[in-house]
C-alpha cells in the first residue's frame, strides 16, 4: 500500500531533510525529490544552486554563516550514469567510491551520522543506477546512543511505475529530534516533474522549509531536466 507524501509532508512539521525516488506514471522515467529544512538561523540562511554535476548548498546571506560543517555540501553529484543524492558531504564519499568502481555500501562503510549532539542527525542517501533501478540508505545512531552506528541499506531492483520512496532524517519535531524509524516510506508518484515538485514544496511546513530540488531523469536516454526552489529567493 502507497501513502500520499503530501499528506504525510502536511502532518509533520519537521521532518527535516527529505529524499523521495522513484518512478513516473508511465514508467519511462524516475523521479528525484530531495528538500532541506531549517529551524536555526544557520540552516535557514541556504539557497541551492546548480553546479556543472548536480547542485550544493549556498549561504542566502554569506554575512550571517556562523558554520558551514554541516550545512555547506553537493547534494546532488551525477556520475558514471548514476545519480547521487544525500544530506551531507557524504555525497562526495559516494561519487568518489562509484568512480573507483565501487558501491554505496562500501562508501558508506567509511561514513556515520553527523556529530551533532544530541541530535545525532542520521545521513540519509540515494543512489538512481541507468536502468531506473535504485539503493536507498540510512546511517543513524542507536536510539541516540553515539557508541554505535546502525546502517541500513535498502535496494529497489525494479521499481513500479507510479511509486517511490521517501526517507527523511526525522519523524518530527522535538529536543533532541527523533531520528526516522524503518523502512522508507512507499509512497505515489503522480504528475509531471515539475507538478510533483510544486505540491511537495506547499506541502511543506512554511516556517521550516529552506529549498527543494527535483530531477526528472528518462530511463532510456539518461537525458535529465532539473528544477529548484528557494524560500530565500521567494521561488
Amino acid at each position: 500500500m502507497t501513502e500520499n507524501i503530501f499528506n504525510l509532508l502536511e502532518n509533520n512539521s519537521y521532518p527535516g531533510r527529505g529524499i523521495l525516488i522513484g518512478k513516473s506514471e508511465d514508467g519511462t522515467k524516475n523521479y528525484i525529490v530531495y528538500f532541506i529544512m531549517g529551524r536555526s538561523e544557520n540552516s535557514r540562511n541556504r539557497i541551492f544552486s546548480y553546479t556543472e554535476d548536480g547542485i550544493r548548498t549556498e549561504a542566502h546571506d554569506p554575512a550571517k554563516l556562523s558554520d558551514p560543517s554541516l550545512i555547506i555540501y553537493h547534494p546532488v553529484r551525477f556520475t558514471c550514469k548514476k545519480a547521487v543524492v544525500t544530506n551531507g558531504d557524504q555525497t562526495d564519499t559516494i561519487r568518489d567510491s562509484i568512480e573507483a568502481g565501487h558501491c554505496i555500501r562500501h562508501a558508506l562503510s567509511q561514513r556515520e551520522f553527523e556529530p551533532d549532539c544530541p541530535n545525532y542527525t542520521p545521513r540519509i542517501s540515494g543512489v538512481v543506477n541507468e536502468d531506473g533501478s535504485y539503493t536507498m540508505s540510512i546511517l543513524k545512531s542507536t536510539d541516540g546512543d553515539p557508541s554505535c552506528c546502525c546502517r541500513y541499506y535498502f535496494d529497489y531492483d525494479k521499481p513500479i511505475s507510479g511509486t517511490g520512496h521517501f526517507i527523511s532524517t526525522y519523524v518530527g519535531d522535538g529536543n533532541p529530534l527523533p531520528s526516522f524509524r524503518g523502512e522508507p516510506i512507499r509512497v505515489d508518484v503522480m504528475g509531471t516533474i515539475e507538478e510533483y515538485a510544486n505540491k511537495v514544496w506547499k506541502a511543506l511546513n512554511n516556517d521550516n522549509k529552506v529549498s527543494l530540488y527535483a530531477c526528472e531523469i528518462d530511463i532510456a536516454t539518461g537525458e535529465h531536466k532539473q528544477l529548484i526552489l528557494n524560500k530565500n529567493k521567494g521561488e
